[in-house]
């Protein structure tokens, strides 16, 4: 097969853009592009496929500043194409059936229970763009009525990354503060018929909803319920004794509405109430009455929920309170990674990871330690808008998003790993001057000896004879490469080997760079190789670094430095 000159040419194009966005060139991601575009090769789609397959081999094999060079030639027509695409696309993704301009007020509703994660940045981020969109409101509710998990320090920690995402609420408020509205709330559905007080063990209360069999206490007078629910609150009880549940509907293949806890008795002191209150009210109880009572029109919230929205009908309908519009989000999931509570604070407890902001996990806090810009998650979670459809997707994709935005700011270091020595005879000291972005005109200046170090990867496999260059220094030809090291000396002739980074002795610091990986394998098991360490030498000018700083390292990748007292960095993106 035969391509034209446009075809080829388009290959071509869409190879280096799609190495450009993600860092290597996807065959697969190109084919789907070219065939968008040319339809009628779909017949020809195998011998298609085998050009398609060598035009991205060639790109890959480039370096990382060929492809941008290469880049800067399409740049201007795919800036335009991108911002026709965000225009014509942002709409029907972002569009809430039954809502109309100024009639929309939503919430963020984190648990105080852990740290924020890439699902309380969705939905957040979500709320927030509908706000914008429809110009309304959107609050911080806190859903904290579990003394046991709920902390300050995780409500402090998560207003603290919403601020860093750049969500200002309209309104902040607490479950805990509204729990005498929520006793009420109940002796209206008791008095109603629509609740009781059981007195089942749990064993026996799961088994019955199980089976869809009610339990004794269902049928009970509703003076002797009032008086139970009073001892309740009255301390009279002790934890598991006495339960409030909704009379729902106990034979329903929906078994959320099998007759479910409202309140429960936790004898535990509360971080914002003390020892106040003894009977605390559950989530499905209590956010459905607090998105009412609040003014909330419209509540975005993933799949797993969908059965709740019965339940939540049902209670509000039967107090007689307003019930919000509900849309059902689909799940974004990071592959390789895990955002339950649960289990990151068991990997914590077992040693696995030491906190919650460990570079490998989807926490905000993490994503901001590794260097993850706020903007780019903001673009990264809106890309999906409102699917329907779970994906799961590499972190790779929120990771271009962030390139985008590092790469122009970023300065430019060289950095070995597993440095080698080198001694180029022949010189005394010479000065340098190194750009610290290719586009700028900040300079970086070195008086160098003859000792050098290159990472050992560039020394392997150097014999005599072979010739390389120190970048924006020296050529030089290679006399030995032994134990103590490579001895070199300065060429008069323009090098044909590789192009290497170095760094000069006395100009140098140790410094180490951990590279997260997924911290779990396709079943969910920890992978214990999934943050790895590596070691080497960065130029001095790094002295001058404050931590959260992010550099090139150039052909290695863009890191942030973590800590300055250990000069230690984290791999950001390659």
């Amino acid at each position: 097969m035969t391509l034209s000159k446009d075809v080829s040419g388009s290959i071509r194009k869409y190879a280096i853009k799609n190495a450009m966005d993600y860092g290597k060139a996807s065959a697969g991601n190109v084919l789907n592009k070219i065939i968008f575009i040319y339809p009628e090769l779909k017949p020809e789609m195998k011998a298609l496929s085998k050009e398609v397959a060598t035009i991205v081999g060639e790109v890959n094999s480039l370096g990382k500043e060929a492809v941008g060079s290469e880049y800067s030639g399409y740049s201007e027509e795919f800036s335009a194409a991108d911002a026709e695409k965000a225009k014509n696309s942002a709409k029907p993704k972002f569009i809430l059936e039954g809502v109309s301009e100024g009639d929309f007020v939503g919430r963020a509703s984190p648990e105080p229970s852990g740290y924020a994660h890439m699902g309380h940045a969705k939905q957040a981020l979500l709320n927030h763009e509908f706000s914008r969109i429809y110009k309304g409101k959107v609050y911080l509710y806190f859903d904290d009525t579990n003394p046991e998990k709920c902390r300050q320090e995780y409500v402090d920690a998560i207003k603290r990354d919403f601020l860093w995402l750049g969500i200002k609420f309209d309104k902040e408020y607490y479950a805990s503060d509204n729990v005498e509205k929520m006793y009420d709330y109940a002796r209206q559905l008791i008095k109603s018929g629509r609740a009781c007080v059981c007195q089942c063990d749990r064993e026996e209360m799961k088994k019955n909803r199980m089976s869809g069999t009610e339990c004794s206490h269902r049928r009970q007078d509703l003076g002797r319920n009032i008086d139970l629910f009073e001892d309740m609150i009255a301390g009279r009880f002790e934890e598991g004794q006495a339960v409030v549940r909704f009379n729902g509907n106990i034979s329903s293949q929906n078994t959320v509405l099998r007759d479910p806890v409202m309140l429960r008795i936790v004898n535990l002191p509360h971080y914002r109430q003390g020892a106040k209150y003894h009977v605390w009210p559950l989530y499905d109880f209590n956010t459905p009455i607090m998105d009412s009572i609040n003014g909330i029109t419209d509540i975005i919230r993933s799949k797993e929920y969908e059965l709740r929205d019965e339940l939540t009908r049902e209670i509000l309908g039967a107090l007689h309170l307003r019930v919000p519009r509900m849309h059902i989000e689909a799940r974004l999931n990071i592959k390789g990674n895990v955002v339950q509570k649960r289990v990151i604070r068991k990997l914590i407890a077992d040693g696995l990871v030491k906190k919650w902001d460990d570079p490998r996990l989807m926490t905000i806090m993490s994503l901001r330690r590794r260097g993850v810009q706020p903007e780019a998650l903001r673009k990264f979670v809106l890309r999906f808008g409102m699917s329907h459809t779970d994906s799961t997707v590499s972190i790779d994709m929120l990771l271009a998003e962030n390139k985008k935005i590092i790469e122009p700011l970023a300065k430019h270091l060289f950095f070995v790993k597993d440095p080698i020595k080198l001694t180029v005879n022949g010189i005394d000291r010479e000065s340098v001057s190194l750009k610290l972005h290719p586009s700028g005109d900040l300079m970086r200046e070195y008086s160098v000896g003859n000792t050098f170090y290159i990472s050992g990867e560039d020394a392997k496999g150097l014999a005599k004879g072979n010739s390389m260059r120190l970048k924006d220094l020296m050529d030089i030809d290679i006399l030995s490469n032994g134990t103590e090291g490579i001895i070199a000396s300065k060429s008069a002739m323009q090098a044909k080997g590789k192009i290497v980074q170095w760094v000069s002795e006395g100009n140098h610091l140790a410094c180490s760079v951990l590279i997260p990986g997924e911290i779990v394998d396709g079943n969910d098991n920890f992978n214990p190789n999934s943050l790895a360490t590596v070691h080497g030498y960065v130029e001095g000018y790094a002295k001058g670094l404050e931590e959260h700083d992010i550099v090139q390292f150039e052909r290695f990748g863009y890191c942030i430095l973590d800590d300055k007292k250990t000069m230690q960095f984290i791999l950001t993106s390659g």
